[in-house]
């Protein structure tokens, strides 16, 4: 399996393999800055074309890397060899991405309640202390797209 970057429904996508369970690719959504406050990135995706994902007419189904691979467990890399088949991923780049997606996550959560100054349960719990948005800013503008460079070569460049 070679590695692949794609298009669809005018975002980019890697492929990340054949999944075990029903043999469908699944891509991995390229990251975006979306409605000006927070990164969305970590969609797995299959869609109705699911050779030829620019063709497809809609997503067949949508996921999160960190609800299907990272799930809570303790051993990701694990976690993905036991979810697909095949991978043009070499055991080295897997070891990277289940690391850098873990990383993201994290980065994500903590810019959300650095911005926020809570866990976004109830604003009654705000500390003034905790709402850093220059922090939120840093993780935003500097951390986050740092780890993407780095995401990026392993779909598209020396990992």
């Amino acid at each position: 399996m070679k590695k692949e970057t794609n298009f669809a429904f005018r975002k980019k996508i890697w492929l990340l393999g054949k999944r075990k369970k029903d043999g469908r690719n699944v891509y991995l959504e390229a990251p975006s800055w979306d409605c000006g406050w927070y990164w969305g990135f970590g969609y797995l995706e299959t869609y109705t074309n699911n050779k030829q994902p620019q063709r497809a007419k809609d997503i067949y189904t949508h996921s999160h890397f960190d609800g299907d691979i990272i799930n809570g467990r303790s051993n990701t890399y694990n976690n993905f060899k036991e979810y697909f088949e095949e991978t043009p991923l070499s055991d080295d780049e897997i070891w990277k991405l289940c690391d850098y997606m873990k990383t993201f996550y994290t980065l994500k959560e903590t810019a959300a309640i650095f911005g926020r100054g809570y866990s976004h349960f109830t604003e009654k719990a705000k500390i003034d202390e905790i709402h850093q948005q220059g922090l939120a800013d840093d993780i935003n503008k500097i951390y986050l797209p740092k780890l993407f460079e780095n995401i990026t070569k392993i779909f598209e460049g020396e990992a």
